[in-house]
């Protein structure tokens, strides 16, 4: 007869500090590729090349920022920026890297958009709501949004660069934003590939890889 079981710990909130630290892992990792490097390739399994799928992950960050940003933040639509293009089936922004910074300026274009959706969650009070497609969020919710696009974007270029073996975001960091935004994701696997499972990158074991998927921004207790 089995012993009892030890408590479960319980989930701790997503945090400001949380995107800083996702950010600066996803910059560190992506610094790892060769000089020449070819940017322009795929990124992994998505339709955009590497330095447009950078873009893309700033361009995140910097909407979930700004999404919080007014005294009175929509409730039904996004901030109106004037958001386009640059090509026919490449992502749609309001920011953009200039190319004549090269990597390095892009990668600061990175963590600059990162170091604004920090500063607006650690700014913004825990029961202002904003709207998402994915449900009205709070702050801590558009952390974990913005922490979900990092870790699994880097992955994407990781892979198109050939450096994916490289990229092994934190445990505790996948735990708590599975957490917060994936309440039907199993609890008893690893999370970092269960977090490549949520978000329709991965299989796990009994489980078949998803055509489709979402998170749930809306707070937890808000779900009913």
């Amino acid at each position: 007869m089995s012993g009892p079981r030890e408590p479960v710990a319980p989930v701790q909130p997503v945090t400001p500090a949380d995107v800083t630290r996702a950010v600066r892992l996803a910059v560190a990792a992506l610094r790892q590729a060769p000089p020449d490097a070819d940017w322009s390739v795929k990124a992994g399994g998505i339709d955009w090349d590497c330095w447009e799928t950078v873009e893309h992950l700033a361009d995140d960050l910097f909407a979930y920022a700004a999404q919080l940003g007014p005294e009175h933040p929509p409730q039904h639509t996004e901030v109106p920026f004037l958001w386009y293009r640059r090509r026919d089936g490449g992502p749609s922004n309001v920011t953009f890297a200039d190319r004549g910074s090269g990597i390095a300026g892009l990668l600061q274009v990175l963590e600059s958009c990162g170091a604004l959706l920090t500063g607006m969650v650690a700014t913004t009070a825990p029961t202002v709501r904003a709207h998402h497609t994915w449900g009205a969020s709070d702050p801590e919710g558009f952390a974990a949004m913005g922490i979900v696009e990092t870790l699994v974007h880097t992955y994407d270029i990781a892979g198109g660069l050939g450096i994916d073996a490289t990229w092994h975001p934190p445990a505790d960091l996948c735990a708590r934003v599975l957490h917060r935004l994936f309440p039907d994701a199993p609890t008893d696997t690893v999370p970092w590939p269960t977090l490549l499972w949520a978000t329709g990158r991965g299989e796990l074991p009994g489980r078949a890889r998803l055509t489709t998927w979402r998170w749930h921004g809306e707070p937890r207790e808000a779900r009913g």
